[in-house]
């Protein structure tokens, strides 16, 4: 490639594309008041410079989240037109990576740390929906309080700020690749722009490389009553939530005559065997978690090592395993005293049937329902309606790649982490974890490395390092793989995943930082168990 790449217009855009777009408002935005259009449009024809300070300005608002202004073309029917997204550089290439979990952040920190020529060295800006990324293996802990949100979910605008990525705080509305109609330079000199994505703000982003890392959701409409009443445990929001509503079921207890918080668990893979665990342990006698799954065993893709050390703390605690049913359906009821008044606390019934021959169906009235089974992949909702096919999709909606993460028919696409259906050797597909996902941001970013310098793609290759599960919070089970048959459990395992996942957070600084807040809480928790140790032995308890 030559040292200079000048973008262009990308001309296979279908006309009108970037016009007459519906927004649907986000939650905030970086542009300024739709009154102001007209004035600062006069001043954008005049002045190329204060286009160039007018994008700066606007990653830097949309990074610390401080306004909800925005900038667009308001016409009299209640559309826009969309606002172009200003690249600083004209001439460097242009990156833009979707989703700022561990395959989208990982991938620009990845791009950041490897040597580039001046003029080769791209812009690369990462949208997310989000002000936060979040370590999603450690949202347990929030529950236990044993780590504070700002350890497990510190803001990009943080973890950026050493960096030449900007961040922008926005929803994907509407994928347009063009990569697939044109393959690669049209001259030596010259790039053809890849495609443009829309975002809900009413802002379109033309890039020259895309990085596809969106991931998927949890899909809630499974059973009449799931999306009403159950909560899922996925996000920073839904931990958060978990926990206000435990906080609000403990206060509500009052007196030895009442009843044990009753908590429903659906779903006994990891996500849900680790939540049961966390929360009969922090409610002990004062609950009950009822885990259900429609298989017969727990987390049935885990180690033998790993689901022998769960199975053992989960009958160690008030945890009741429902194996072999699936839930029908969800209903909220009103509960009622002994003397027949009606109670405020709200309660909800699930009904199960039977997956297995010989069980009975059952009802469960419980407090808490907590959803951890299916997701839903976000990419087909953002094919554009022109072409609903551009970005090819397993029957799963994952997008198909090649070796290289590359997308199939793309020539400047890549989709890592739960976007992507990738497949292993023996040609099973990898499981949607965040190991994968560390592993495929390290080749994505050395893969877009050498696409931009003209060199070969690598094929990924997925190294299985063996699984971690917390199962407390003192108690967690992990499994190495090049240790057969060996699985470190109880306070040792706990304190191996607890130090394998700091190595894992995303930069230095916040390493250090997390690393003395730990080391901190754990020299404090020491000193008070010792203390109480002494204070009993004295006392002669």
């Amino acid at each position: 490639m030559a040292s200079h790449v000048t973008p262009v217009s990308c001309s296979a855009l279908p006309p009108g594309s970037s016009n007459g777009v519906r927004r649907t408002a986000g939650p905030k935005s970086f542009f300024l008041a739709a009154g102001t259009t007209n004035r600062v449009n006069l001043v954008l024809k005049n002045s190329q410079r204060f286009w160039g300070n007018l994008s700066n300005f606007r990653c830097n608002v949309a990074s610390n989240g401080s306004t909800d202004n925005r900038f667009d073309q308001s016409t009299t029917n209640g559309e826009i037109s969309m606002s172009p997204y200003i690249w600083p550089d004209k001439k460097r290439p242009r990156v833009c990576i979707l989703g700022g979990g561990f395959g989208g952040l990982y991938t620009a920190l990845r791009l950041e740390s490897l040597f580039w020529p001046d003029d080769r060295k791209p812009q690369v800006v990462l949208v997310d929906q989000s002000d936060r990324f979040v370590f999603k293996p450690m949202l347990y802990e929030l529950l236990t309080g044993e780590v504070d949100s700002w350890e497990i979910a510190p803001t990009f605008t943080e973890l950026l700020k050493n960096t030449s990525v900007l961040f922008v705080k926005d929803r994907v509305k509407i994928l347009r690749p063009c990569d697939h109609l044109h393959h690669g330079r049209t001259n030596k000199d010259t790039l053809n722009c890849a495609g443009t994505v829309d975002l809900e703000s009413g802002t379109s982003i033309e890039y020259d490389w895309l990085v596809l890392a969106l991931g998927t959701e949890p899909k809630l409409d499974v059973v009449p009553g799931s999306a009403e009443y159950a909560i899922p445990f996925s996000t920073l929001e839904d931990a958060l939530r978990v926990d206000k509503e435990l906080k609000r079921l403990e206060r509500g207890m009052s007196g030895n005559g009442s009843l044990p918080i009753g908590v429903a668990i659906v779903g006994c893979g990891y996500s849900g065997v680790e939540l049961a665990a966390t929360i009969s342990e922090r409610l002990q006698s004062n609950g009950k978690v009822q885990a259900i799954n429609v298989q017969t065993t727990i987390c049935p893709s885990a180690p033998p090592g790993n689901r022998e050390a769960a199975l053992k703390v989960l009958e160690s605690r008030n945890i009741e395993l429902l194996l072999g049913y699936f839930v029908s359906c969800i209903k909220e009821v009103g509960g009622a005293s002994d003397d027949g008044s009606t109670i405020k606390q709200k309660k909800y019934i699930l009904e199960l049937q039977p997956a297995q021959r010989g069980l009975q169906r059952q009802s469960l009235e419980v407090d808490l329902v907590l959803w951890t089974v299916g997701s839903t992949p976000l990419i087909p909702r953002l094919q554009p309606p022109d072409q609903p096919f551009a970005i090819p999709l397993n029957g799963r909606g994952l997008v198909e790649t090649e070796e290289t993460l590359r997308v199939k028919g793309h020539s400047r696409t890549f989709a890592i982490g739960d976007s992507a259906a990738l497949r292993d050797l023996s040609g099973k597909l990898l499981p949607a974890t965040a190991q994968v996902a560390f592993q495929q941001a390290d080749f994505a970013g050395w893969n877009l490395w050498a696409a931009i310098n003209d060199r070969p793609l690598l094929p990924f290759r997925f190294q299985n390092l063996g699984e971690m599960m917390v199962l407390g919070k003192s108690d967690a089970a992990v499994t190495p793989s090049f240790i057969e048959g060996f699985t470190l459990d109880g306070p040792i395992g706990h304190a191996a995943r607890k130090f394998a996942y700091l190595l894992r957070l995303p930069t230095d600084e916040h390493r250090v930082k997390v690393g003395i807040s730990w080391f901190t809480k754990t020299a404090i928790d020491s000193a008070a168990s010792l203390q109480s140790s002494i204070t009993n032995l004295l006392s002669g308890n």
